[in-house]
């Protein structure tokens, strides 16, 4: 019986491991096809040298060998845009050793053609609530719909004022799934996990829609 257990565990696993090498490879087709669609270069190799250079973003410094992956690049609507898949490894340990845990999630770039202080836009939840009991306290809006919404950082209040302006905060408002990050020329948007290939395009379009809504004369007034 326990040749039989151990068979059928090495079938599964090698099940698994095919299901996944099928599963990876479709989605690089599907994103090999979409870059040509939308012109845009596209990387499926592994891109160690995107987490170093934009490595001043808070959600690219998390855990060990990150780097990037089924990556696009080009020109989007006018503007020099990256989208990746993204990886990084965290590690537990107990009495059975050390356990590595892979993590994935789906990231978006747009570079700006100014440099600009540190702002976090996130939706409002248990980790930002408990960050401001410890003096991480966010900036409040008129909108007390928006504050309530969302949690909002930078040291330069100003800045943060001028970004989310009224139109900023409606289509905000209608689009809450978002988590943005701005610094120096990068504007980025990341999520919990990989999107399909459908919504790769989908964000691409949300991350130019952030764009227009940043005021011109933050660019004109450098």
């Amino acid at each position: 019986m326990p040749i039989v257990f151990v068979a059928l565990f090495i079938i599964v696993a090698i099940s698994a491991v095919i299901y996944g090498a099928i599963q990876a490879r479709k989605r690089q087709e599907g994103l090999f096809a979409l870059a040509q669609r939308l012109n845009l270069n596209f990387d499926a190799g592994l891109d160690y040298a995107i987490a170093g250079r934009f490595s001043f973003l808070e959600q690219l410094v998390q855990g060990s060998n990150r780097y990037a992956t089924n990556v696009l690049s080009g020109n989007y609507q006018q503007n020099e845009i990256l989208a990746f898949d993204y990886h990084y490894e965290t590690y537990t340990h107990d009495k059975n050793g050390t356990h590595t845990e892979h993590h994935w999630f789906s990231f978006f770039i747009l570079t700006l053609p100014a440099s600009f202080p540190e702002l976090t836009i996130r939706r409002e939840g248990f980790f930002t609530k408990i960050a401001e009991v410890f003096g991480y306290g966010d900036i409040n809006f008129e909108s007390a719909e928006f504050s309530k919404a969302f949690n909002v950082r930078s040291p330069d209040k100003k800045f943060a004022y001028d970004v989310c302006n009224a139109q900023m905060m409606d289509y905000l408002l209608a689009n809450r799934d978002l988590s943005i990050e701005i610094e120096n020329d990068a504007l980025a948007l990341a999520f919990t996990s990989r999107l399909s290939v459908e919504q790769i395009e989908f964000n691409l379009q949300r991350l130019v829609e952030i764009r227009v809504r940043l005021p011109e004369y933050l660019f004109t007034n450098i």
